[in-house]
């Protein structure tokens, strides 16, 4: 086999892993960061100031927020389980230290104060959960697609064939999630019908750099005879092109049906998807073909894969769509986070036990199809990743009000009661020191696709300068800290 040939196959033909791997897998970052978080809160703790140096903290950030992810997917993933434990072992020994040693020492018992603290006032213009959660999805991301050319990447976390559950399949449907919760028609304040259409006229503008993203992939992809999953999409078509009209098309959705009604949408987009799965020759078409051979003669037949899961994945764009306009509501004081917290957790429950009966009478998960399971699988563990990051910065809020005058950036900003604010005060206090401080996800959340692009670029980049399939482990770890 030509070395085309056998990258091919290297991730072909694969079957994922558990739902219970993923979701132990899912709780890494979250810890990372609260570890993270924890250090600088005990560096202040101990010097009475915050980290300054540039080096210091970029290298903080890097060592504990993604080292740890890149060693848990490849040499350490037989040890799976042992390194969330480690991680949170870790930090419940750092928070226990700055409890013991916080200055002044309180006489509060830990109850009461875990009862004021439900009381504080949080900055409800800014949800730092939603920052983190795309922020290490584009991270997450960046790591797998050029892990997974590695053997040390285990075959079970890349990209399913058909049916079932890889760690990479659940990544796709998560990015459409992370784009959904923040799109311009959650953030409109207004519902008027001439700004709804005016938000459609601006994406058709916006997505562009998707679609040149998309076209200039294509071209590389086919000109340098670079290796690709053609059952994945199909053979001209990327996820560039499904994200620019997955948006395109629930924009266009969102104009006519009202947007606190998307679930709606979602749910009869999933179903009727579905129904013409298991009702016609629509499952057979996609599988096999037009002539059940699997051919690729015609656009359509050549990206039956790209174009037939955009109904799956905008039914899951429109159900994310509910999900973020629930989230930017104003909340205000911890308890009313820690409800939300409690609600999303009750969603998620839902959402898991009506997978469990979708896939044991209709069929299991299919990225492949982007089926009703599918939806229903990405929109469970998409909102279990953020829940796990919205406990992790309430645990971070209530340690640095353990600490005086502490800040940590990324994270929530302790203000004033509504009542107590004065007249004409725009910006909480510490809102701005946060802008100030340097922080490895505040660096990627502001540049997200050139981050995203630069992944896809060198990912080539290393598959064309690099044997991956035959690298010893040492050389692996190497070549993606290097690359990360």
């Amino acid at each position: 086999m030509s070395q085309k040939h056998l990258k091919e196959a290297f991730v072909s033909n694969l079957n994922g892993t558990s739902l219970l791997e993923i979701s132990l897998g899912l709780s890494l970052p979250p810890l990372c960061l609260l570890c993270r978080g924890l250090l600088l809160l005990l560096y202040h703790l101990h010097y009475g100031k915050p980290l300054t140096s540039r080096r210091s903290s970029l290298l903080l950030d890097f060592l504990v927020l993604v080292s740890p992810l890149l060693f848990s997917c490849t040499v350490l993933s037989p040890l799976l389980p042992a390194v969330p434990a480690l991680l949170a072992a870790s930090s419940a020994g750092i928070f226990s230290k700055i409890y013991s040693q916080r200055k002044p020492r309180s006489r509060v018992p830990f109850r009461q104060m875990v009862k004021d603290f439900q009381k504080t006032y949080l900055d409800a213009e800014y949800v730092p959960a939603i920052t983190v959660f795309r922020v290490y999805l584009n991270v997450l991301t960046s790591i797998s697609i050029l892990a997974v050319d590695f053997p040390q990447y285990p075959r079970r976390y890349a990209k399913t064939e058909t049916y079932g559950t890889g760690v990479m399949d659940l990544g796709v449907g998560a990015f459409i999630f992370g784009n959904a919760i923040v799109c311009p028609e959650v953030r409109q304040k207004s519902g008027a019908t001439q700004l709804k259409f005016s938000h459609l006229a601006r994406q058709l503008f916006s997505v562009w750099p998707l679609l040149l993203l998309g076209v200039g992939r294509l071209l590389s992809v086919k000109s340098l005879k670079y290796h690709e999953h053609t059952s994945e999409y199909g053979v001209h078509w990327n996820f560039f092109f499904t994200l620019a009209f997955v948006r395109l098309a629930a924009s266009l959705l969102l104009a006519v049906f009202p947007k606190n009604k998307s679930w709606l949408v979602a749910l009869s987009l999933a179903v009727l998807y579905q129904l013409a799965l298991d009702s016609t020759s629509l499952k057979l078409f996609l599988l096999q073909g037009s002539d059940g051979r699997g051919t690729r003669v015609g656009f359509l037949n050549a990206n039956r894969e790209g174009l037939l899961s955009l109904f799956g994945y905008l039914a899951i764009y429109m159900a994310s769509v509910q999900v973020g306009l629930w989230l930017l509501r104003c909340r205000s004081s911890v308890r009313g986070w820690v409800e939300a917290g409690g609600s999303l957790l009750l969603t998620v429950l839902l959402l898991f036990a009506c997978l469990q009966v979708v896939q044991g009478v209709v069929e299991p998960v299919s990225r492949r199809m982007a089926n009703l399971s599918y939806c229903l699988w990405v929109l469970a563990h998409s909102l279990t990743f953020f829940v796990w990051f919205l406990g992790t910065d309430l645990l971070l809020v209530f340690t640095k009000l353990l600490v005086k005058g502490s800040s940590l950036p990324c994270c929530w900003e302790v203000v004033k009661p509504p009542s107590c604010k004065q007249e004409g005060e725009a910006v909480p206090p510490g809102r701005q020191g946060r802008l100030q401080q340097m922080c490895l996800i505040s660096a990627i959340n502001k540049n997200q696709l050139l981050f995203f692009l630069l992944a896809n670029v060198m990912t080539g980049a290393v598959n064309m300068l690099v044997d991956t399939i035959h690298s010893q482990s040492a050389f692996t770890l190497c070549v993606l800290h290097l690359y990360m």
